[in-house]
């Protein structure tokens, strides 16, 4: 954990021989984060049919990208409107109780979307998911709290591999489990409860492991954030008060005389919001906003596409097939991540580890009509469709490396220890109205493309390059040299 003694020590300098190996805490971490890729991506595989199914299209095939997309997006509307606040307070009372109600929210969110059977039942839901959580930027805080500049790098390495677990698992949930009184008569064709909400079994899944994260964050998870109004919410205290037993040392302040010889400098106290945003903030989270864009876009379309009858420019995959063929992807990303991140970005360096990876979204879109050109030509998906959409998912690798390139940038954006919170707030609200825009737009885009059958059906993919031509753009304004914590702080945008 940072003290004030390396209040302004640079969290990027150039790395000694030995690193500092990663704290227990970290991978702690990392189980805790799995919570939101798998209460966010198990939708993606059923999404189209629950669409289809509430009946808010009324038939109409061209429109359910377009209901797709704005369910997605309102979570990260939501998501937006609260997220500074949620990682602004982590800088004030600790992480620990944020995350506490953030895993709270996946949980109760996911239980009502899987309970509602009307489109506004699933927005007002998704509503709830995206306000309730704002473990994303504070979950970054916790990492640039008990990470220094010998082992930063490789806890990046090992972040993304969270996500790529819940883009492996979830998706491989709601393909298989969506609907289970069809797809396991023998098991489930009897319930009159899952008969009538089809798809709150895979919902359930996520909501009850954010259950148990938030069991074991209550219970394990030290804080890591400094300051005297910091809540330590210990277990052992309080079960020891539970029990009517004195706890052995109280963090309300009770027993200061015998710990003021050893108590720990106030740090530095927080930034106010003006003094936050200053010109390395606004390029480093650009860059996150806009490499964002790119891929929750491709994320929100890909679901899509594959379901779309061919004749009108998709694949016409099931949901189980889109399960599989997310799975795969999630694999993928896992072990790339885990094996080749570190010593591709040590290789590279972390601007054009970034640059490249975005830069990679353009022939990620590019697959989309090819797949499907392929696909009318030789009348159904055959075997060289199939490949085409793994060279994609093996392309999309890229665009997940740049994710780290671009977080070492924010980890060292901060203007001092004390703001990280407040800082990876700030980025994250960029991020999430990025987010907000990227799934309507793409899908709405996707829908009117083929219903006009603007350029062939294929305008949402002409617009979406020229989109990642922005984000590579943006990226490449990212120094050559990755920024020192602390220092020129007084520049400000």
């Amino acid at each position: 954990m940072a003290t004030q003694d390396d209040e302004q020590q640079p969290l990027l300098a150039a790395s000694p021989l030995k690193s500092t190996p990663l704290p227990k805490q970290f991978f702690l971490v990392l189980f805790l984060q799995l919570a939101e890729p798998l209460t966010s991506q198990v939708i993606y595989p059923f999404a189209p049919q629950l669409i289809r199914d509430v009946g808010i299209t009324h038939g109409d095939e061209a429109k359910v990208g377009y209901y797709v997309g704005t369910m997605q997006s309102i979570f990260f509307l939501t998501q937006a409107m609260t997220v500074l606040h949620w990682s602004r307070i982590s800088d004030r009372i600790g992480r620990k109780p944020v995350i506490l109600t953030g895993l709270f929210g996946l949980s109760l969110s996911m239980y009502c979307f899987g309970l509602s059977t009307t489109y506004w039942g699933l927005v007002i839901s998704r509503s709830l998911n995206g306000a309730l959580n704002g473990n994303i930027g504070v979950i970054k805080s916790i990492i640039a709290d008990i990470t220094d500049s010998t082992n930063i790098a490789h806890a990046y390495a090992w972040t993304p591999l969270a996500w790529a677990t819940g883009v492996t698992v979830g998706p491989a949930i709601g393909g298989y489990l969506a609907r289970p009184a069809e797809r396991f008569p023998a098991l489930f064709g009897n319930s009159k409860f899952l008969k009538k909400y089809p798809y709150f079994l895979p919902c359930s899944i996520p909501a009850t492991f954010s259950l148990i994260a938030w069991l074991n964050t209550f219970l394990f998870l030290k804080e890591s954030a400094t300051g005297s109004h910091v809540v330590h919410i210990d277990a052992a205290q309080i079960f020891a008060r539970l029990r009517g037993k004195k706890p052995e040392r109280l963090d309300s302040g009770e027993g200061e005389g015998e710990m003021e010889s050893t108590a720990k400098p106030e740090p530095t106290p927080a930034l106010p919001l003006r003094q936050l945003v200053t010109k390395r903030v606004v390029i480093a989270a650009s860059s996150y906003a806009f490499l964002s864009l790119v891929d929750i876009a491709f994320r929100a379309v890909l679901p899509v596409f594959l379901s779309t009858p061919i004749e009108l420019g998709g694949l016409a995959f099931s949901p189980r097939k889109i399960g599989n063929l997310m799975m795969v992807y999630g694999i993928l990303t896992a072990f790339t991540q885990v094996f080749f991140f570190a010593r591709v970005n040590n290789f590279l360096g972390s601007r054009m580890t970034a640059v490249l990876g975005i830069a990679c979204g353009i022939p990620t879109f590019a697959a989309f009509p090819l797949m499907n050109y392929v696909a009318q030509k030789q009348g159904g998906v055959t075997v060289w469709v199939i490949l085409i959409a793994l060279l994609q998912i093996a392309i999309t690798i890229g665009l997940e490396f740049a994710y780290g390139g671009v977080f070492i940038y924010l980890a060292s954006a901060a203007p001092s220890r004390s703001s990280i919170g407040a800082t990876n707030g700030l980025s994250q609200l960029s991020v999430s109205l990025m987010r907000t825009v990227g799934p309507g737009l793409a899908n709405s885009l996707f829908s009117l493309s083929i219903e006009k059958q603007l350029l062939g059906g294929w305008l949402v993919y002409y617009v979406l390059m020229g989109v990642t031509g922005v984000a590579v753009w943006v990226a490449m304004q990212l120094p050559k040299k990755v920024w020192v914590i602390g220092e020129d702080v007084e520049e400000s945008s």
